[in-house]
């Protein structure tokens, strides 16, 4: 049985309800060009199926006919210009389905495969057209349940109360699948150290990222690298990407590959020119520091939101060290003015979304880790440019510092632990040494 199969079977035995779940739509990206086309997760979670316009339906109670897919026609036309189709039989034959139809028969079939359920896992609001379509099917077997004994769907669910926690606890294959990306991540965060030097761009460095991570076989990158010189660190999302490297700057890059729709992220930052001055090495090292404390940490029972308290105050402490705040830790932490300097959480869990699914909260309380559970560890500083809160030498520096956590029975592993983090390896990897 392959690795879809499986978890069709293990959501089919928890499933109280029927699931229909629809493929990605294909987007425009202008005129009559597409952008280019990613399967949504939950939906290659469960078929491995890469096309647009199909919708998987899970019907647990059904004798014969427990999955079934909806899937484009065979177009020879078509065919010719976007690829080979996989068609009914292909659904059947390729994809493991009990039963196959063309996307058209959808509204007619939808009567037949939802009537006898109470529950309709189907998440509302994401395409409106499905929306209706689906409704329009649970009204007319309401109208005919009325006048028989028929049950049909009184009630709608959000699929991922059942499916994202299947996604939230990776198995074997997928920490293969992501250990594999973490790899081929390191290549990019390598090439990128001894590629950096005073006179060339941003965009140089990403062009690089991107070159690694396709010719070691992953299908894209996992969102958009950041490359961000100097002041450009300091901003948190940045994409432009076009700066040119100065001398004494900082470069930090957040990317991270995909491999088989499992996604790696990482943050590494680093001297321009292979040095760290005392003030650069000073900051990093609070910011390697708060990140070491808070993966030792990591652990089955620990939270979320505990390990995030341990990065900011290990940061804080570190920020009064070295003179960035002033006052008293406990009173900073507690009235949250180091977020002057450090806005953002320290982790979010990771799989085949870079933040991935899963609540991080149950009934209001944090969710404990799991083993399983991948998630992100990212602590940082941010000084803008024109903080003038913080003497001027360290204005416009930008430090974060990310890896991929697995959560194991006894603790930890580090899944991109191999990527050079500490200063003095950092700087041996910028010289190639």
């Amino acid at each position: 049985m392959n690795i879809f199969a499986e978890r069709r079977k293990q959501l089919l035995e928890r499933l109280q309800g029927v699931l229909v779940l629809p493929a990605a739509p294909e987007l425009i990206r202008n005129n009559s060009v597409h952008h280019e086309y990613r399967q949504d997760s939950d939906f290659h979670y469960l078929t491995g199926f890469g096309e647009p316009e199909a919708v998987l339906l899970l019907a647990p109670k059904h004798p014969e006919h427990k999955v079934v897919l909806f899937v484009r026609k065979r177009d020879p036309e078509r065919e010719k210009y976007d690829g080979a189709r996989a068609g009914v039989e292909g659904a059947k034959a390729e994809f493991g389905a009990d039963a196959a139809f063309t996307i058209d028969q959808l509204d007619d079939k939808l009567l037949d495969y939802l009537e006898g359920y109470h529950r309709l896992f189907y998440k509302l609001g994401q395409n409106r057209s499905l929306d209706d379509r689906m409704l329009r099917a649970r009204e007319l077997l309401r109208m005919k349940g009325t006048r028989t004994k028929k049950t049909w769907p009184t009630e709608i669910v959000e699929p991922g109360n059942v499916l994202h926690e299947m996604r939230a606890l990776k198995s074997e294959a997928e920490l293969g699948f992501m250990r594999r990306a973490a790899a081929i991540t390191r290549e990019a965060h390598l090439g990128s150290m001894r590629l950096a030097a005073p006179g060339r761009y941003e965009y140089e460095v990403e062009a690089q990222i991107r070159e690694v991570f396709r010719r070691n076989g992953a299908e894209r990158t996992a969102y958009t690298p950041i490359v961000g010189a100097g002041p450009n660190a300091t901003i948190l999302h940045y994409h432009a990407n076009r700066k040119q490297l100065v001398d004494g700057e900082l470069l930090l890059i957040d990317a991270g590959c995909e491999y088989e729709y499992y996604a790696s992220d990482v943050t590494r930052t680093f001297p321009v020119n292979g040095t760290f001055s005392p003030v650069q090495r000073r900051l990093y090292e609070i910011v390697l520091a708060a990140q070491m404390a808070a993966i030792e940490a990591v652990k089955p029972g620990v939270t979320v939101d505990a390990l995030h308290d341990i990065t900011v105050r290990t940061l804080v402490e570190g920020f009064v060290r070295e003179g960035l705040l002033s006052g008293d830790v406990n009173e900073i932490i507690e009235k949250e003015t180091y977020k002057r300097l450090y806005p953002h959480r320290t982790s979010h869990w990771l799989g085949m979304d870079v933040h991935d699914v899963g609540p991080y909260y149950r009934d209001g309380e944090a969710r404990p880790l799991e083993p399983g559970m991948v998630l992100t560890i990212e602590p940082g500083i941010y000084v803008a440019p024109d903080d003038e809160k913080t003497p001027a030498e360290y204005r416009g520096i930008g430090i974060r510092i990310e890896d991929d956590i697995l959560v194991t029975a006894t603790g930890y592993e580090n899944l991109t632990a191999d990527i050079p983090k500490a200063p003095d390896e950092v700087e041996r990897a910028c010289r190639n040494a």
